[in-house]
């Protein structure tokens, strides 16, 4: 008798969006004024090559799962969520100090769900929508039904203050967003890469494997860019995944509402606007000029500060896209949440 070739049952799901986004940044504003002390620099010339006015730095003794902690409590709260509907858990982060056990893991005993599925990604700048077009699959899938998505960074411990290139740049704090299910697609589809062959242009240094023997007095990792390589791939490259992304959810630019992307640079976000073709209906994000560039939690912040701006924008359609260190890059087209 011939076996069945296979007996495997396959679930199915449902249709996903996003039904609640929150936000965590630090009490303490970080000025231009007090960033430029050590690199001989200016305000003006800060705000002129990227936007930046203000940052957030968490205190000394506040914690990546800390700021993930208050901006998951606010997301569930907004999409009138509780955690025990939670069954799964994504975390994006650069700077949690372990590499295990998982800060997702770590995530879930605090916030009341420690059963749930939980794993952190490691994306740079483009975790967060890694994240979401991972969500947005299980839930399609029947795997998860409701996800929290969180991206969190306190890169404020991983500065060089001196470095005249990135000590003005990046900051501290967490976003995250519930994605569950929904009777009509409120997430298109992920169009995501890398340039690899380029993957030095940000780094991360030195390695932790040089401090297996001892690190001399004073030595830590600290990121490093080559600005105008990042400058250029950003421009020209993440306009065009963003077109793509466009055309993947069926979406014109014109049938837009606003534009959410990684905050890295205010001119990066203007140039890749003018290179979409993006109309002056279309509200976008410029959160960088108050937030810096908080990498895996800059989209959900950005987002989140929108609807706050912008109420009228919820329910709206978005256009996201994170991109970093690696190179890598994601992005999709979302309905964004519901008023909570």
């Amino acid at each position: 008798m011939t076996k069945p070739r296979t007996g495997i049952k396959v679930r199915t799901g449902t249709n996903s969006r996003i039904l609640g986004v929150g936000a965590y940044q630090p009490e303490r504003i970080v000025p231009n004024s007090e960033v430029i002390e050590k690199i001989d620099s200016s305000d003006e010339w800060i705000r002129q090559r990227t936007g930046i006015e203000t940052r957030h730095f968490a205190a000394a003794d506040e914690s990546v799962l800390d700021m993930a902690e208050a901006a998951c409590r606010q997301a569930l709260m907004r999409a009138k969520v509780s955690m025990e509907q939670i069954d799964t858990v994504i975390l994006a982060s650069i700077t949690y100090p372990f590499q295990a056990p998982s800060a997702a893991t770590a995530l879930i005993a605090r916030l009341g769900n420690p059963k749930a599925a939980a794993f952190d990604i490691n994306a740079a700048c483009a975790g967060f929508c890694y994240g979401v077009g991972m969500a947005n699959d299980f839930v399609r899938a029947g795997t998860s039904q409701h996800v929290l998505v969180v991206g969190v960074e306190k890169l404020s411990d991983f500065l060089d203050p001196y470095d005249r290139g990135t000590a003005f740049i990046f900051a501290d704090g967490a976003g995250a967003v519930v994605i569950g299910p929904s009777d009509e697609p409120g997430i298109g589809p992920t169009i995501w890469g890398a340039d690899a062959d380029s993957r030095d242009a940000i780094l991360m240094e030195p390695s932790w494997n040089a401090f297996r023997h001892g690190a001399p007095e004073g030595v830590w990792p600290n990121i490093s860019q080559k600005g105008q390589t990042v400058f250029r791939w950003a421009v020209f490259s993440m306009s065009k995944a963003g077109l793509r992304t466009l055309e993947a959810a069926g979406v014109t630019p014109d049938q837009l509402d606003a534009f959410i992307p990684h905050q890295a640079n205010v001119r990066i976000i203007e140039s890749m606007a003018r290179e979409m073709k993006l109309p002056e209906s279309v509200v976008i994000a410029r959160d960088i000029r108050t937030s810096g560039n908080t990498s895996a939690a800059s989209v959900p912040i950005a987002m989140s500060a929108l609807l706050t701006e912008h109420p009228e924008l919820h329910g709206g359609l978005a256009l996201l896209i994170g991109y970093g260190a690696g190179l890598v890059y994601a992005g999709q087209v979302v309905q964004l949440p519901p008023k909570p």
